[in-house]
Formats: C-alpha cells, sequence, structure tokens
C-alpha cells in the first residue's frame, strides 16, 4: 500500500470538489485517459474541459489499493440535480504522484472486476 497514491487521489477529489482547476491539472499527467459512461479522452485539455462542464461533485468513501491501482467508491452529485445522488465507483492509475487514468463505474463491484482488486485491497472505509 502506498500513502502517497492515496494522498494523490484524495488530493485530486479535493480539487475537483472545489473546482481548483489548476491544482486538478498540476495532480494530473499531461496525457491523463479520463473515461466515464459517454466515453474516453485523453490529455489535460480534456480532463479541464470535463471538470469544468460535468458541474459533478464526489465524495470519496471505501478505498483500496495495489500497485499503483486505486479504486473509490464514491457518493456523486451533479449541479444540475443537487436533491439527487448516486453511489458509483473511480479506478485511477497513479505513476509518481499523479493521476495518470481515472475510469468511472457504475458501481464498486465493477470498478473492482475492471481492476482486478478485491476486499484484500481494502485500506480505507470513510
Amino acid at each position: 500500500m502506498s500513502t502517497s497514491e492515496i494522498a494523490t487521489v484524495l488530493a485530486w477529489h479535493d480539487a475537483l470538489n472545489s473546482q481548483d482547476i489548476d491544482t486538478l491539472l498540476q495532480l494530473s499527467s499531461d496525457d491523463i485517459e479520463v473515461g466515464g459512461p459517454k466515453g474516453a479522452s485523453q490529455g489535460l485539455a480534456a480532463l479541464r474541459e470535463w471538470a469544468t462542464n460535468a458541474g459533478i461533485t464526489l465524495v470519496p468513501g471505501k478505498m483500496y489499493v495495489h500497485h499503483g491501482v486505486v479504486v473509490v467508491e464514491q457518493t456523486a452529485t451533479w449541479a444540475a440535480e443537487p436533491d439527487k445522488s448516486a453511489t458509483l465507483a473511480s479506478a485511477f492509475r497513479v505513476v509518481a504522484d499523479q493521476v495518470t487514468s481515472t475510469f468511472r463505474h457504475p458501481d464498486l463491484a465493477t470498478a473492482l472486476a475492471a481492476t482486478d482488486l478485491s476486499e484484500n485491497d481494502l485500506v480505507s472505509d470513510n
């Protein structure tokens, strides 16, 4: 387990949720891959566009980590529907304290299956 990887992912969430786009970009690699239900894109410009326009807040819950892969169960809310929330999960790859990829999954089980992580990799149950 690497506390550095966890700290990077938590800082990434903080930057996204506070709309601190500059910090979000600093925490991400130049060629970051961003994927979700509407497809995938790559690069800091794509991350900036998504973070600026998605209107999403992701509150981290359970966290799993193994060899640079971090899966986070999240409570998501959207600015367009502030009274509605959903539980989903995202998988992050962290290299040298930068997020190199993040893919949103519909639920924790799907994210764990996609990354080959399991309950044995649980590090935090916020």
